[in-house]
């Protein structure tokens, strides 16, 4: 029956109708991303996916807002709701012109930004999870609209879970210990479920201890268990369903692994582009051998109808939304608040007050921008085609140009140079469209080209003539014909390859082939052999340090603009490989410094830097890519029209050295992130300036309950602030809490709230932040859930995560702590600390166990907090073995158990060896004498053993 003559339903009950009127076939194809017109129901063909991580992408023209990280740096909850409006709007406005269009939201991403060197840090909001929640809960709501029934999109979480590698992002295992799970990756996503405000989930390329994300039983038994849950559609990452039998090799072929996805919770696959094909076979495969069954297809197929039923597309009679049209996609007012948006992102890191560079004279006289990102704005993959983009440099000339005596320059710091090719004798170049060819007696504009140092010896030429960058448009052979640096695989970038002889060849970085010249046509191609690589003569033409350093000798204050291009160096595919700016952005600083000590240092990037010695720059200044307003933004903010409000959502550390591995995911062991990392950092999180002078004067603090309270029990901090400046300013008030002495290890500092106030000038302000005190839960291994642990806390409050000038203690009552139970298994996973030791699957689909991660070493697991009566005997320990694998015939694994001893020694009171193959219930009799009291026990293998349950007895 055609939707249109349907009886009427509400939006719960239709979804189901339209399930019972579909064939088994029907249902199948709807498990795609891309799902067949259903005509005899009225139903129009439908996809999942529509990139929005920061205004509309892919679809052409629209809005862009600053990358979510800039968001982030506001920490400005209803600002960024408001972006999330006018993206959905802009959204809605594209299927107003294209019905194609999903109105399925595939943002925000909601990762944790555990590891700055993480290539997609970009898309991520912040390092602490409960910040990132809230912040994506807020765009979630913009993105949801407010009505109570059609949504304005549907917005998608990615990724669930443990995912900030790009490095063999699709087969390394992300090793997430009970408590690193708990208390730092799951609550990034559940706030924003919870709240209501979501309709779907993407779930992450990596494995998660062991097993893939894909086929994780932690959708299940955690994700599926908050409010609001069991209703989202989870959907796959793009080809992340063919990876589970392919790369990760976890299944044997592709209707075991699509089976296995689809009853771990997965509602929709994307895989193969828009073919279903391959897709629908493998469920059908699956359905005939027995691997599923219809039940798992409806179950999967009825998520997938809400989602739709929830953008309207059932009821369109009563969607408050088909009224948006078109001219809402770049409207005014949407220009407008991307403008905010870049201003309110801008983060103020120094500001020297014996140099008072910021705010900027009012009449500045000449100022110099220098560098490749003073004049251009740049996009990242995700986002929409620029529009009326402004530069730094254009934002400055615009805020300034009207000033008596005031001038704008601006100058790359680019060498501008030719190449002469050995062969041929001639320099390379060509018009926009032709291939290039080495036959140009002398250079002229067409032969010359701004030479770009990305770093990692990764250049790009951009050609004087047409300003379009040298590229390979799919054919091998080289043009200047790309207006940016961009796609999924960068054509525009090339390595230098230097020769003593002061020559260069070019590899083409994407591809790996070298530059060769044809002979007889002279034409630039591409081929794969290095040794028939073209050599040329780099001849500078124009000297981009000297130019600088003659801009900056004119001006009466210069702005260095250095950063990153978006696709180069660190993205998606791509981690970065050290925090340090790229040489050449260093010393073009260091060159207009030298000239001219009154220098502002702007670094536009994706992600945090190490600084070095340019850290003592008189004043540098943060921004992400802002989007198409950043130069407005960024004049707003050095002009001092709008005061800084920008704080850093992420900490900045002043070393590689400073950052664990990027694969290790244990955030307490190896004492990282702010929470637990004794380093002192570069500028931490939070720390942003204002142009005024606020002083914290005082703190008091309160307990509260009812319907004042965030929580069943909380704490109000009232903080009074002083401000002794000549200008208002919107002070970001920091709450924080320690815990010393506990018996759980409580993070170094925990924010646990904030709330920005305006402090006006020569006056002063209070700020009240209210603190659930469940915030202050830890994750206990013992009773498997979050608890408040009793005792003395202290609240810390002030203006970044290093910078707390007043505290005030707590007692807090808390639930006293459960002890182990002698006689009670409890699963091996649940231990206090460990080395050595990996998470793996108990069984490939449900459990996790635990294993020595190099098996050749020991590995050990410590359980403490046992209790019981005095007298309960312990003499016998039992594990129950999913697998032992011995190195040799004839040899076996060992397991110790051992209590502590003096010295911080251990003493063995038990050991057991295991045969090669052995499995089941392992009992290790252990001497009662030396283990009756011990308050600790640790578990000692030798081996390759994996263990899922112990009991003590």
């Amino acid at each position: 029956m055609p939707l249109d003559t349907a009886p009427a339903a509400d939006e719960g009950t239709l979804p189901q109708q339209i399930l019972d009127s579909l064939s088994l076939d029907q249902k199948i194809a709807m498990l795609h991303q891309h799902t067949p017109a259903v005509p005899d129901l009225g139903l129009d063909s439908f996809h999942t996916g529509a990139e929005a991580a920061h205004g509309v992408a892919w679809l052409g023209p629209a809005t862009v807002f600053p990358q979510p990280v800039g968001m982030a740096a506001t920490w400005d909850t209803d600002l960024i709701e408001r972006i999330g409006a006018a993206t959905g709007r802009e959204l809605r406005g594209k299927k107003a012109s294209d019905p194609g269009v999903s109105l399925n939201v595939w943002a925000p991403v909601v990762n944790p930004l555990r590891h700055p060197l993480w290539g997609r840090n970009e898309e991520g909001f912040s390092e602490d999870p409960h910040l990132t929640s809230h912040l994506a809960s807020a765009y979630c709501r913009g993105l949801k609209g407010q009505d109570a029934e059609t949504w304005l999109t549907v917005p998608t979480l990615k990724h669930f879970l443990g995912y900030n590698n790009e490095f063999d992002r699709n087969v390394t295992s992300s090793q997430l210990s009970a408590r690193v799970l708990h208390e730092y990756e799951l609550p990034a996503y559940r706030t924003p479920i919870e709240d209501g405000v979501v309709g779907a989930v993407m779930l992450s390329y990596n494995l998660v201890n062991g097993r893939p994300a894909h086929v994780s039983d932690l959708v299940q038994s955690q994700l599926r268990q908050w409010r609001n849950a069991d209703e989202l559609t989870i959907v796959t990452d793009a080809g992340a369903p063919g990876s589970l039998f392919r790369s990760e090799k976890y299944f044997p072929d592709g209707p075991t692994a699509y089976a296995a996805a689809l009853r771990a919770g997965v509602d929709n696959f994307t895989d193969d582009g828009d073919d279903p094909g391959p897709s629908v076979s493998f469920l059908t495969e699956a359905l005939g051998r027995g691997l599923i069954d219809e039940s798992d297809v409806d179950r999967a197929v009825v998520r997938l109808l809400i989602l739709r039923a929830r953008t309207g597309e059932f009821t369109p009679h009563r969607d408050p939304y088909t009224s948006i049209g078109p001219a809402a996609v770049g409207a005014p007012d949407h220009v407008a608040l991307a403008r905010e948006a870049a201003a309110k992102s801008v983060v103020v890191l120094r500001n020297d007050p014996a140099s008072a560079l910021l705010p900027l004279d009012p009449e500045p006289g000449i100022i110099a921008v220098i560098g490749t990102l003073g004049s251009r704005v740049l996009s990242d993959w995700y986002s929409g085609t620029l529009q009326g983009a402004v530069s730094i440099s254009a934002g400055l000339i615009d805020r300034y140009g009207g000033v008596p005596g005031c001038e704008v320059i601006t100058e790359e710091g680019a060498d501008v140079v030719a190449l002469r090719s050995t062969s041929t004798g001639g320099y390379l170049g060509g018009s926009d469209s032709c291939v290039l060819t080495a036959d140009a007696a002398t250079p002229g504009p067409a032969e010359s080209f701004v030479l770009k140092d990305w770093g990692a010896g990764e250049v790009t030429f951009r050609s004087a003539l047409g300003g379009r960058f040298i590229t390979d448009t799919g054919d091998g052979y080289l043009r200047a014909a790309a207006d940016r640096v961009g796609g999924w695989v960068v054509q525009e970038s090339f390595r230098l390859d230097h020769a003593p002889d002061n020559t260069v060849a070019l590899q083409h970085v994407a591809s790996g082939r070298w530059l060769r010249i044809e002979t007889g046509t002279g034409s630039a191609v591409l081929v794969p052999d290095a040794d028939t690589a073209a050599r040329f003569v780099m001849r500078t033409l124009k000297s981009g340090h000297e130019s600088a350093r003659r801009a900056a000798l004119e001006a009466d204050t210069v702005v260095v603009v250095a950063g990153n291009d978006p696709h180069l160096g660190g993205r998606e595919t791509l981690d970065r490989t050290t925090l340090d700016l790229s040489p050449t952005d260093q010393e073009l600083v260091r060159v207009a410094r030298e000239a001219n000590p009154r220098t502002v240092l702007v670094i536009v990037s994706s992600y945090p830097y190490a600084l070095g010695a340019l850290a003592d720059t008189p004043a540098i200044v943060w921004t992400s890519h802002g989007g198409q307003e950043l130069g407005n933004g960024m004049a707003d903010v050095l002009s001092g029209d709008v005061e800084p409000v920008g704080r850093l959502a992420q900490t900045w550390y002043g070393r590689d050295e400073d950052l664990p591995g990027i694969l290790d995911y244990d955030i307490i062991a190896s004492r990282s992130t702010y929470l637990y990392s004794p380093i002192e950092p570069l500028f931490p999180l939070g720390h942003g300036l204002t142009y005024g002078e606020v002083h914290y004067r005082s703190l008091s603090l309160r307990t509260i309950q009812g319907e004042d309270a965030p929580g069943p029990d909380a704490v109000e901090l009232s903080v009074e602030l002083h401000n002794t400046g000549p200008r208002p300013v919107f002070e970001l008030v920091q709450a924080y809490a320690t815990a010393s002495g506990h018996d759980m290890d409580f993070p170094r500092r925990l924010l646990v709230g904030h709330q920005r106030v305006l402090v006006p000038a020569g006056g002063t302000a209070t700020a009240t932040v209210l603190v659930a005190l469940d915030r202050l839960a830890i994750y206990s291994v013992v009773e498997e859930r979050m608890v408040l642990e009793p005792g003395r806390y202290q609240f810390m409050v002030g203006a970044s995560a290093e910078d707390l000038p007043l505290s005030a203690p707590l007692d807090i009552q808390g639930s006293v702590r459960a002890e182990r139970r002698t006689g009670q298994w409890f699963r091996a996973e649940n231990f206090d600390s460990c080395r050595n030791l990996s998470l793996v699957p108990e069984t490939p689909l449900i459990g996790t166990a635990i294993a020595p991660a190099v098996p050749g070493r020991p590995a050990w697991a410590i359980y403490r907090g046992w209790g019981g009566p005095t007298g309960t005997p312990k003499d016998l320990v039992l594990l129950d073995v999913v697998s032992c694998r011995t190195s040799n015939p004839g040899t076996t694994c060992t397991i110790s158990v051992q209590v502590p001893g003096a010295g911080d020694t251990w003493n063995t009171v038990g050991r057991s060896g295991l045969p090669d193959g052995f499995t089941g219930t392992l009992r290790i009799p252990v001497d009662p004498a030396g283990s009756q009291e011990a308050r600790a026990f640790r578990i000692r293998v030798q081996g390759s053993v994996v263990i899922s349950r112990i009991r003590i007895r």
